[in-house]
């Protein structure tokens, strides 16, 4: 038997790495993480989306990167444009995005990440994003921010984004946003001047998905920000918050918890569109 053993690892070891790589991401799924969810078909020519993301790659100053986390940035972008729509993707500085590592690599990668990877068109509007400075928001009928932990960075920091959310605002369009991506919510005004996001139903990650995952350096949390702007906070919770989803409609403002909520969020926009034609 003993003399067998380094044929029998020699077969094994490749068999149990195998196992491991494909089912991983299964066991992920399993959990909570990128659940499932089939977006109904729709049919939108002709209307316009934008997704806003962070520009910042620096989880503060500890050396790490980060950025937009890769899901929240492909899953809309596709969602979007498999209905026949033109998607434009911008950032706050413009350029090339950050991309939170491994977001969209092994175990983690959704098949849309797959796909953006792939994609040269997708890829060039990633590395060539438009500063949201240069944005005119009349253009577009949906803008979504992705979040990431780049965003706690710059998004609620950034009196242009808060700008183009406010003036999008008065022409009523839909605003998306995920995770971190509601920090883009929190500074833009109503069409009467008050907080837009006071009184207002949303959602983004809790502070103890924040806590569990120990990044509580960021400087800006959803939870904590969207409270202290007057919204009516929501949100599921799970053995680990990272692996909860949730969704909310509150007019034309449709948030998502984190990752997880990328597909319910832009079919619930999609919904909102479709009603709109």
């Amino acid at each position: 038997m003993k003399k067998h053993w380094p044929k029998y690892l020699l077969i094994g070891l490749p068999v149990f790495i195998l196992v491991i790589y494909l089912g991983l991401p299964k066991f992920l799924t399993l959990l909570g993480l990128h659940p499932h969810y089939d977006i109904p078909a729709y049919d939108l020519p002709g209307k316009r989306a934008l997704i806003v993301t962070t520009s910042h790659g620096t989880l503060g100053d500890t050396g790490k990167a980060t950025g937009v986390f890769g899901s929240e940035m492909t899953v809309p972008y596709y969602a979007f444009q498999d209905t026949g729509m033109d998607v434009d993707i911008a950032s706050i500085k413009g350029g090339e995005i950050p991309v939170e590592p491994r977001s969209m690599g092994w175990p983690l990668a959704t098949e849309d990440d797959l796909r953006f990877k792939e994609d040269s068109v997708a890829m060039a509007k990633m590395t060539n994003s438009i500063p949201i400075k240069d944005i005119d928001p009349a253009k577009y009928d949906v803008i979504f921010m992705a979040g990431g932990w780049g965003a706690a960075y710059d998004f609620a920091q950034s009196e242009a984004l808060a700008s183009i959310i406010t003036k999008a605002n008065t022409n009523d369009t839909l605003l998306g946003a995920i995770c971190h991506g509601v920090l883009g919510l929190v500074n833009a005004k109503d069409k009467d001047g008050s907080s837009l996001i006071e009184g207002r139903r949303a959602t983004g990650v809790t502070d103890l998905q924040i806590k569990q995952l120990g990044i509580d350096i960021t400087p800006k949390h959803p939870e904590t920000e969207l409270r202290k702007a007057g919204a009516i906070y929501e949100a599921n919770t799970a053995f680990r918050d990272m692996m909860a989803t949730h969704v909310v409609v509150d007019g034309n403002i449709i948030t998502g918890q984190n990752q997880n909520s990328g597909y319910e969020t832009a079919h619930r926009i999609l919904e909102k569109l479709a009603q709109k034609k």
